[in-house]
């Protein structure tokens, strides 16, 4: 996908991310998560990450410079010793974006990134009414694993979540 670029996000980036992640928070197609965010929390959880979490942003590959238009990172799937080939993803792209490839980048780039920091397997947790996201996960490899039934409230609603993984 030569549209797109990939590389490591950085502090100037926490704002945008922090746009994109809200907007995956008020459309509730990505996230439990129901209170926005600020660009200086993002900032801070930036700061906070270890290299071998790392987040990742896309940016059209023209014109250059351009801003972020999606990110993804690798996540702490659990701190017990035991977990620490195991890696959590997050995968958040801009509203005018999305279904047009970026995520697939993104993705792509984080599946290579859990190689490359030691990682056996990626994880992730979906809404089964997202259908660009389930697509997606599935389109790279990541399988089913089960369901969480009634795995928390959004809008007073309970909502189901997929759990998904990808052996590396």
């Amino acid at each position: 996908m030569a549209d797109y670029r990939v590389r490591l996000a950085i502090e100037a980036d926490a704002a945008t991310i922090c746009r994109i992640y809200n907007q995956g928070i008020e459309d509730r197609l990505a996230t439990l998560e129901t209170e926005l965010r600020t660009p200086d929390e993002r900032r801070q959880w930036l700061r906070a990450r270890s290299p071998r979490h790392p987040v990742i942003v896309a940016e059209r590959a023209e014109p250059a410079p351009a801003p972020p238009i999606a990110w993804g990172s690798l996540n702490v799937f659990n701190p017990r010793e035991a977990y620490r080939f195991v890696a959590d993803i997050s995968v958040y792209v801009e509203r005018p974006w999305r279904g047009k490839g970026v995520g697939r980048v993104v993705l792509g780039r984080l599946v290579e990134l859990g190689r490359e920091h030691g990682f056996h397997k990626l994880v992730l947790s979906a809404f089964p009414f997202n259908p660009g996201g389930m697509a997606l996960y599935e389109k790279l490899g990541f399988r089913t694993v089960g369901i969480y039934k009634e795995q928390g409230q959004l809008d007073g609603q309970w909502v189901d979540t997929i759990i998904m993984e990808r052996l590396l």
